[in-house]
């Protein structure tokens, strides 16, 4: 990187002694090395406190984000621009914690600690694709984690995806509704139980966590000819091309809580999966049997 710079330096130093003397005789105070630096990219994030709808942008490994929201149900629409998969797992930080807090926790291994409250967060679309999911949250500090540890096996906030999210408190006028849902998909140790229908065509389905832990909805679309089986050698092996899309859904959040999210159905087989880690043993739900397998004519 610094030899990189040296000749973007370099190359500006010449432009600028090629000048003509009519333009040297003019006021520049912009330094060689100031003339080389790139503009820092334009945020792509946004907050909508009308629609309290908030746009996140993820990449390798870097979430681009709001600094703060208002309080109420909001929407987040996630876009992946990649190239690895991610998510945004939102959780809210107790007891006066702060975000260099979170970053102190996550290097100790073992369960996260009680003040780290899992409250959802939009879950793991693949690259270029894009989700949404809608929670209902109180004032307070909040971080953006990717837990995702595709390819290596290292979790991507170990890499820089950790971004702090301040809820501030909202007015009567910018209150926002809960959405309205046509398919309810209720979570427990270790199923999921779906109620309506969920066809070809766009969906908002209300998401419950009837507990007692933590859990998420992981929507995917199983490749054609592919079983739930295949998945898991692929997991285990990851070698090759996946035999899945991910779609998204909600990550990790609390006992007792609703969420939402969103899902454009096209026919096909799919899936709902919960990879949050047992508070027992140690295993991802998937291992104790948590999938839901369906099918969309």
């Amino acid at each position: 990187m610094k030899r990189m710079f040296g000749i973007v330096a370099a190359m500006a130093a010449t432009g600028v002694a090629a000048c003509s003397a009519k333009d040297a005789a003019k006021t520049d105070t912009t330094t060689p090395a100031q003339a080389a630096a790139p503009a820092a990219p334009a945020s792509k994030a946004s907050f909508d406190p009308a629609t309290h709808v908030a746009v996140i942008h993820a990449k390798d490994f870097a979430f681009d984000s709001p600094d703060s929201i208002t309080a109420g149900w909001t929407t987040f629409h996630f876009v992946n621009d990649g190239p690895g998969l991610h998510h945004a797992q939102l959780v809210r930080l107790d007891s006066g914690k702060t975000v260099a807090d979170l970053q102190s926790a996550l290097k100790v291994p073992g369960p996260l600690p009680h003040w780290i409250v899992e409250v959802g967060g939009p879950n793991a679309p693949d690259p270029s694709s894009q989700t949404d999911a809608t929670m209902n949250l109180e004032p307070g500090q909040y971080a953006f984690l990717c837990f995702v540890d595709i390819p290596n096996h290292e979790p991507h906030f170990s890499k820089g995806m950790v971004r702090g999210l301040r809820v501030l408190p909202g007015t009567a006028t910018a209150t926002s509704p809960e959405p309205t849902s046509d398919a309810t998909v209720t979570l427990a140790d270790y199923s999921f139980t779906i109620q309506g229908s969920l066809n070809a065509g766009k969906h908002t389905i209300k998401v419950v966590n009837k507990g007692p832990q933590p859990h998420e909805i992981e929507l995917i679309r199983l490749a054609p000819g592919k079983t739930m089986k295949d998945i898991g050698e692929w997991f285990a092996k990851m070698d090759g091309p996946p035999p899945l899309s991910a779609i998204g859904g909600v990550a990790g959040f609390s006992a007792a809580t609703t969420t939402y999210m969103t899902a454009d159905l096209t026919p096909g087989n799919y899936a709902f999966i919960c990879f949050i880690p047992d508070a027992k043993d140690g295993k991802p739900h998937v291992e104790h049997g948590m999938t839901k397998e369906f099918k969309v004519n």
